[in-house]
């Protein structure tokens, strides 16, 4: 019974952090829009050229170093070891700290260096403000490590929302604010960053307070260097190691945004476009980060909520037959956003940002959106299988490949360029990490037919949805500027191509009884299913 009630926690502590995870993603894309809206594509430009920087402090205080320190933490107390599992926290927060300090410092001295290396000097006073998010992250990883590491995954979901919550808050009425006053679009994009300061300060004080409340008089422990000095190699070996291999691997989406802030303004600038144009063109395609960001949430959420499973799971054919369902349901609600997307992006990017600019870079983007959701699910699996230096390579492997992709496509073919190095890219490391799948897992796991399935009913939509799109555009040709019936338009044809093809996708049986029982109000889509 023991055994039971700890997978029990397990995946109920899992689950909780997965909703966690969830909301946070959705508060991180969708302010996005609004902030648009607020500073325009210039001030969207130059807020998007240091996010990826923020997004990585984030990714390791949330995904990379907890889940280390939480299961090393975890190791120490299960064999008896207490004063070596607090031990083990103060060598974490000491060799963290290190790691704190130096980005601190490397991005608030080298600031304008960064901001000159990336071809607009005027983004230091961005870079000076997101390095003070780097003091904080240290102090956040251990506690979040903590908790989780003792079974509590309350402090870190409470804390998650919290941070980001305040975050968003702050980065929409700062920017209102400066804007309204008439202050520069730069300042405006300072405060929007300095949101990444107020919400690091909530979540650690959210976590101080549960720390402060919890009575294992952890706080009564003192350790001299000396001592630390004993265990402290292994443990920074595992910190450098599996936590930056956690933190990479969780980082696809990101270093794409990265690889485009470093030098995609640059190489638009070099070209016939003013300044001025350049910027506007980078804030126009940032406008599809949001979009593939809630796409790949959709696609990932349930399907990684299984993961815990995947780990958990002693049993060989239970394994396989999760890692299948996980991976089944990443393609099936992948490949529906993604080309849905696509067909419908036009009345989308107007009722998002206002007017039509850049549909067509957009809808490229859109695509992203099945190869990220798919990259996704099968790092998540690939990690509860305890194989996670390999996604690290790759996800970084494919960061250099689309850094370089980029020179080659961005001078002769603009953002459009940028937007197909991209999908070249993800597609390639897709498909190097299908096969190390296939190779762990020693077999196929999805058929080529179910794929060939899935990519044709996907195409269907698609045409239902380009046909309704034109035929609300014949009957209503004059008021499709007007923004309110582009919203119209784009939530009409996303309801009506969800139930499009949920109907064919169930009708078809490429989703059975068992699998609709095992998805949110599953129950009560069983009618649907064709009579035997």
């Amino acid at each position: 019974m023991k055994s039971v009630s700890g997978s029990q926690d397990l995946f109920r502590g899992a689950l909780i952090l997965t909703a966690a995870a969830l909301v946070t993603k959705i508060l991180s894309a969708m302010y996005r829009v609004p902030f648009q809206n607020i500073v325009g594509d210039i001030g969207f430009y130059i807020y998007q050229q240091v996010y990826p920087f923020y997004g990585i402090i984030l990714v390791l205080s949330t995904h990379g170093f907890p889940v280390v320190i939480s299961k090393l933490y975890k190791e120490q107390l299960s064999s008896g070891n207490r004063q070596e599992a607090t031990r083990l926290l103060s060598i974490s927060l000491f060799f963290l700290t290190i790691i704190g300090v130096s980005l601190f410092l490397t991005f608030f001295l080298g600031a304008d260096l960064i901001a000159t290396s990336m071809g607009d000097r005027d983004l230091g006073t961005l870079f000076r403000v997101m390095a003070f998010p780097f003091l904080l992250f240290p102090f956040i990883s251990v506690f979040r490590g903590y908790f989780q590491g003792g079974g509590n995954m309350i402090p870190t979901a409470v804390s998650q929302v919290g941070e980001q919550l305040i975050r968003v808050i702050t980065i929409l009425s700062l920017s209102y604010i400066l804007i309204q006053k008439g202050y520069s679009l730069y300042l405006a994009g300072s405060g929007a960053v300095f949101g990444s300061v107020t919400g690091g300060f909530v979540g650690l004080s959210i976590l101080g307070y549960y720390f402060l409340r919890s009575s294992d008089g952890i706080l009564q422990n003192r350790y001299s260097f000396k001592e630390l000095g004993n265990t402290a190699i292994p443990v920074i070996k595992a910190l450098f190691i599996q936590g930056f291999a956690i933190s990479i691997s969780g980082m696809v989406l990101i270093l794409h945004q990265l690889a485009d802030a470093l030098n995609l303004y640059q190489l638009l600038s070099s070209t016939e476009m003013t300044i001025e144009e350049a910027k506007i063109a980078k804030g126009v395609y940032d406008r599809g980060q949001p979009l593939i960001q809630l796409g790949t949430v959709v696609a990932t959420s349930i399907a990684l909520s299984l993961v815990p499973a995947i780990s958990g799971e002693k049993q060989r054919q239970k394994t396989i037959e999760n890692v299948r369902f996980a991976l089944q349901l990443s393609l099936l609600v992948g490949a529906a956003a993604a080309i849905g997307l696509f067909s419908i992006i036009e009345p989308t990017n107007i009722m998002l940002f206002e007017n039509a600019n850049g549909s067509f870079v957009l809808a490229q983007l859109s695509l992203l959106i099945l190869p990220g959701s798919m990259m996704i699910t099968i790092i998540g699996i690939l990690q509860g299988m305890n194989h996670s230096l390999f996604p690290a390579f790759i996800v970084l492997g494919g960061f250099g490949l689309k850094y370089i992709i980029n020179f080659l496509l961005i001078p002769s073919y603009g953002t459009s360029g940028a937007a197909f190095a991209s999908i070249t890219a993800m597609v390639i490391m897709l498909m190097i990490l299908i096969v190390k799948l296939r190779k762990v897992m020693q077999q196929q796991i999805l058929s080529t037919s179910f794929i060939l399935k899935v990519l044709l009913i996907s195409t269907l939509m698609g045409l239902f949805l380009h046909l309704y799109i034109k035929a609300v555009q014949w009957l209503v040709w004059e008021h499709l500027s007007v923004r309110p019936m582009s919203a119209l338009q784009a939530i009409s044809a996303v309801i009506l191509g969800a139930v499009f093809y949920l109907v064919i996708v169930i009708k078809t049986r490429l989703l059975g009884e068992k699998e609709l029982l095992m998805l949110p109000f599953g129950s009560k889509l069983l009618f649907l299913l064709p009579k035997r």
